[in-house]
Order: structure tokens, then C-alpha cells, then sequence
């Protein structure tokens, strides 16, 4: 009896603690609600591991009532495709450097526009940031809820030989994933381009349907380019926004609270990113190098003619209506003014 009576008083007191969470449950009355997101990365990535994190914390402050499912590694196709489902409202979100729908995000990947971190956050936080994001929704029908970075500054590799001055690139079929600045970019160093999705870039290289290609030491040594690749130059001469576009009509349907905590656990996420890119960049960078690739790394001298080299992309991304002078000029301004520091 006395068993019985401890086992009853066990699963009355288990009853009302599961009461008791529940009236505490703030949210108890807003609904549930799953967003599907989909990204190009691989598992260990800074934006594999950083949108597992966001999941668990939307999860977690939720109460359970938004369940994020993330399919990584390309599960749900091209960064394109993955977008134009964003659109459809197949899915819910993807996050990825895919600017077709948004162009003008292009203008923060000019190529040596920024030099380190400090000036990368403080271009990707500016209002001249919010603006162009903003701009997503009228044009695509999504909502851009973080901007960060893509994965760090991005170097040339190839399968010839070392580039370590702009007439190294001549005549080099070079790897773009369509962005317009990529292409203007090895243009104006004398290299031609072909268009590989991020997925089948391995096999392109491989076969050599490209020489080479551009990408941060991250995604380099996330998909083992340094496979099919012997020469790498730390140029660092682009980062690329990665913006989390999120299906708008969706989003406007989300109640007040839901919408507060995801872009709260959207920022954290993006943050969390960048950190992981910075504390696994070198640790990929020397990975890269342990398997046998050279990494030349240019002189200030050598690194000042590939920057002149590419200033005709200025002009041109003003010319084509990327961006307007003066946004190009409030660029310059909010990198200076981090440089002045």
C-alpha cells in the first residue's frame, strides 16, 4: 500500500508541475509554428553550426512553439533554388551570399573594400545595411532578418600555378558563382569566368571545368578544394554579406512576440557566426597547408597592384546601378572612419 500511495502522490505531483509549467507558458495561446531553413554548408561550417544554434535557442525561448528545421549541406538544392522556394513560400528561410533577387547587396562585396573585422561589422550594421536589406521585401517578397558574413575574406586558388601579381591570372579560367563583382573582378585581372554552383564546384575543379576559384579558408577546407587544387593566395580580397532571408508573407503572420525572438535569436546567430569564422579561419588556412597546398602570401607591394587593378569595378558597379555614387562614397566613409579609430 505504501508503494502504491508513494507512486500516486508521485504522478499527482508530476500532474501539477505539468499544469503549472503550462499556465506559465506566456505563449500557450499564440499557436505553433515550423520554419524550414535551407543553406549550402557543410557540417562544422561557421553557418552549419551557427544555425543549429539559432534552432535550439528559437526552441528554447519559444517554449516550443516555433520549431526551426534546418537542412544543411544543400539538401534543398542550388542557393538559387533554395531562395526561389524562399520566394514561392515553399519553404520558410534560407541563409546564403545569394544576391540574385537582392543585386544590391553587391555593393558590399567590392573587392578590398574592407581589411579586417572591425570594418566588415561596421558596413554589414550600417543604416546604408538596413536600407538595402529593407529594399528585399517590395522587391522579392522576404524579409531579410540578419545580415553577417559569409565566411570570411576570400583567397584565389587554382590548379596551374602561384598568383602573386595580377598578370598570373591571364588566361586562367576562374570559378564565379555568378555574382557580378566576382565576374567584373577577374575581368579586370585578365582571367576569364565560368559559373559553377557552390555543390558541383568540387567535380568542376576536378575535371577542370574551371581552373580555379575564390572562397574563404573556411568553405576551402569544408569541401576539401585543396583536393583538387595546389596553389592558394591570400589576397583577402572580398568578404560577402550572408543574408537570412525569411518568406515575408510568413513572417507578417507570425505574431508580435514570435517575431521579437526570432530576430533577437537571428542577431545572436549572426554574431556567433563570426566569431566561429574568425576562431576557424586559421585553423583551416594551416589544415590546407598541412595537406601539401602552397599559400603564398603577397607583399604589401604585390597586394597594391591587385588593388589598382580592380578599381575600374568601382566605377563600374555605379555605372550598371549596383549603387550610387553616394553610396559608394558612404562606404568608403564607414571604413575610414573605423581605420581612423
Amino acid at each position: 500500500m505504501k508503494k502504491l500511495f508513494a507512486l500516486a502522490l508521485a504522478v499527482i505531483l508530476a500532474l501539477c508541475c505539468v499544469s503549472a509549467l503550462a499556465d506559465e507558458d506566456p505563449y500557450k495561446d499564440l499557436g505553433s509554428y515550423v520554419m524550414m531553413v535551407g543553406h549550402a554548408q557543410p557540417e562544422g561550417n561557421p553557418r552549419y553550426v551557427s544555425m543549429e544554434q539559432f534552432a535550439a535557442d528559437v526552441a528554447e525561448k519559444t517554449n516550443g512553439h516555433v520549431t526551426v528545421q534546418v537542412f544543411g549541406n544543400g539538401q534543398l538544392g542550388t542557393e538559387k533554388e533554395m531562395l526561389e522556394q524562399v520566394v514561392q513560400g515553399v519553404t520558410q528561410g534560407m541563409r546564403g551570399g545569394q544576391f540574385d533577387f537582392s543585386p544590391r547587396l553587391l555593393m558590399f562585396t567590392l573587392p578590398f573594400l574592407a581589411n579586417n573585422r572591425e570594418e566588415v561589422t561596421a558596413l554589414l550594421h550600417s543604416d546604408l545595411a538596413k536600407k538595402v536589406c529593407a529594399e528585399a521585401e517590395e522587391s522579392t517578397g522576404t524579409v531579410i532578418i540578419n545580415l553577417c558574413d559569409a565566411g570570411g575574406f576570400r583567397q584565389f586558388s587554382n590548379s596551374k600555378h602561384t598568383i602573386k601579381t595580377p598578370a598570373d591570372l591571364v588566361g586562367l579560367k576562374m570559378r564565379t558563382n555568378g555574382m557580378k563583382t566576382i565576374d567584373l573582378t577577374f575581368k579586370a585581372l585578365g582571367a576569364t569566368t565560368t559559373s559553377i554552383p557552390y555543390a558541383d564546384l568540387y567535380m568542376g575543379l576536378k575535371t577542370a571545368i574551371a581552373d580555379g576559384q575564390e572562397n574563404p579558408w573556411v568553405n576551402v577546407e569544408g569541401m576539401k578544394f585543396y583536393e583538387v587544387q595546389k596553389y592558394f593566395t591570400e589576397v583577402n580580397y572580398q568578404f560577402h554579406p550572408d543574408p537570412f532571408y525569411v518568406n515575408a508573407e510568413w513572417w507578417n503572420s507570425l505574431p508580435e512576440e514570435f517575431r521579437t525572438i526570432i530576430s533577437e535569436c537571428a542577431t545572436a546567430m549572426g554574431d556567433y557566426n563570426d566569431q566561429l569564422i574568425d576562431q576557424n579561419s586559421d585553423a583551416a588556412k594551416q589544415k590546407i597547408i598541412d595537406s601539401g597546398a602552397e599559400v603564398y602570401v603577397p607583399t604589401a607591394e604585390e597586394l597594391a597592384a591587385f588593388q589598382e587593378a580592380c578599381q575600374p569595378v568601382y566605377e563600374q558597379v555605379v555605372t550598371e546601378g549596383i549603387c550610387t555614387q553616394e553610396e559608394l562614397d558612404e562606404m568608403l566613409a564607414i571604413v575610414q572612419a573605423v581605420r581612423g579609430n
